[in-house]
């Protein structure tokens, strides 16, 4: 690196302005802080039109009421996932625009309530192809401010207050708990609403999801304190293309960006373990919702040691470990012959992925440009995502109605998973080399 290369590295970082690095907070701070920012966390998620409380019960519905294949099944969630593949963009506002002044809070209240009556209008609307497709697309729009509120707030935290790895449990958790919940309660639900007229049924799922993004918005105007007092907020002080051209120049998030791209390029699971599940092992809505709830909740206990194991292993190791053994996360699909089978094989899956994701999201988080948290962690969690997700059930899709079937989708996801090794070789080591606690002095 030149000399003038770091010099315009320096002007560049100056654009941001924190006036007065935070306390460290004590326990009992923590402790408050944990429990507000994961009541956000689980509300928001629980409400995520992708892959909250509405989404097991709207795949079913578009494949049993309305009769779509696989492949049309895909094609649908990328329309619908459009929103999603920029949400770097909607984190983008986010970092540079304060509604009314109030920061993240206004983004909750004014966002929460818009995205409330969105659902609300579908919900009373009947329910065809077509107004699923256009109001999920609106409302997935509205809601990634929503989300970037959220994620922006809980990884400034982690930046300011050098916990990135707790933070990243912390975000890990609210993401995965309401993940488990909506699968369980949305496979049954699905399973329930199969007898009732369609409009009964979207109008069940959808009045319900307005009402959780009500409740988001009540939360913002109750600001506690513990949450949104924990950081400093850092704004821009310049043009938005300065902005830009901090984050294309900040190397870190390119291997961020590579990884999360493989690791969600799943052509095994998603959409084709579904239709396997279901046409192959005969497994009910239901049973697929259980196993989606199984392997998922348990990626928990892992994200909850991972919190302790930060604070003593440097996240060189914790990546190295995590991906190693997450190579092997979808194996045992292999030796599967029955729905109770897969439900069994759940467990081990998901405890062999959850270092890895742990580690991953502890990484994107050091990896933020200040005053762009928002539009990182939108970038990592939502827009790589999705984009991976989506194109990973295409070609899923693709391998499992036309070449090799299940089994050659499996073996692909464990070849694209081993290419993640590689790829942390270029993480710069600075960020990896510390515990969490001693992640600014890195």
């Amino acid at each position: 690196m030149t000399a003038e290369v770091v010099s315009t590295e320096i002007i560049i970082e100056e654009i941001v302005v924190a006036p007065v690095a935070p306390d460290l907070l004590s326990a009992g701070e923590r402790f408050r802080l944990f429990l507000f920012g994961g009541a956000l966390l689980i509300l928001i998620n629980f409400a995520d039109p992708a892959l909250g409380l509405i989404n097991i019960p709207v795949s079913f519905f578009l494949k049993n009421k309305l009769h779509l294949q696989a492949n049309q099944l895909a094609v649908f969630k990328l329309w619908v996932g459009v929103p999603l593949f920029l949400a770097f963009m909607f984190g983008f506002l986010r970092d540079r625009w304060s509604p009314f002044g109030l920061g993240d809070r206004g983004h909750l209240m004014v966002f929460g309530v818009v995205t409330g009556l969105i659902y609300g209008t579908i919900g009373l609307l009947n329910p065809t192809y077509s107004v699923l497709l256009v109001g999920l697309l609106i409302a997935t729009a509205s809601f990634q401010i929503v989300g970037s509120a959220a994620a922006g707030l809980i990884s400034t935290i982690g930046q300011q207050q050098a916990i990135s790895g707790q933070m990243s449990s912390l975000f890990s958790i609210g993401i995965t708990f309401p993940l488990v919940a909506s699968y369980l309660v949305g496979g049954v639900l699905s399973d329930m609403l199969e007898g009732r007229a369609a409009s009964t049924a979207a109008r069940i799922l959808f009045l319900s999801a307005a009402a959780l993004m009500l409740a988001i918005a009540l939360f913002g105007v109750m600001r506690p304190r513990a949450l949104f007092g924990a950081a400093n907020v850092e704004r821009p002080t310049t043009h938005f293309v300065h902005d830009i051209a901090r984050l294309l120049k900040h190397w870190p998030v390119y291997p961020v960006v590579m990884i999360q791209m493989l690791w969600q390029f799943a052509p095994a699971a998603g959409i084709v373990l579904q239709y396997h599940m279901s046409n192959t092992l005969h497994a009910t809505d239901a049973q697929w919702g259980a196993w989606n709830a199984i392997f998922l909740g348990s990626f928990i206990p892992v994200f909850v040691g991972y919190g302790f194991l930060c604070q003593r292993v440097p996240l060189s190791r914790l990546l190295w470990f995590g991906f190693g053994l997450a190579v092997f996360q979808m194996v045992p699909l292999l030796f599967i012959h029955t729905a109770v089978g897969a439900l069994m094989a759940a467990v081990p899956m998901g405890v062999i992925g959850g270092i890895g994701q742990a580690a991953l999201t502890d990484l994107a988080i050091r990896s933020c440009p200040k005053g762009l948290q928002g539009t990182m962690m939108m970038l990592f969690n939502t827009a790589v995502y999705f984009f991976a997700l989506r194109f990973g059930d295409l070609f899923g899709t693709w391998l499992y109605d036309r070449h090799g079937g299940f089994s050659a989708a499996v073996v692909a996801t464990i070849i694209v998973y081993a290419l993640i090794l590689p790829v942390l070789l270029l993480v710069p080591k600075r960020l990896i080399a510390t515990t969490d606690g001693a992640a600014l002095a890195a």
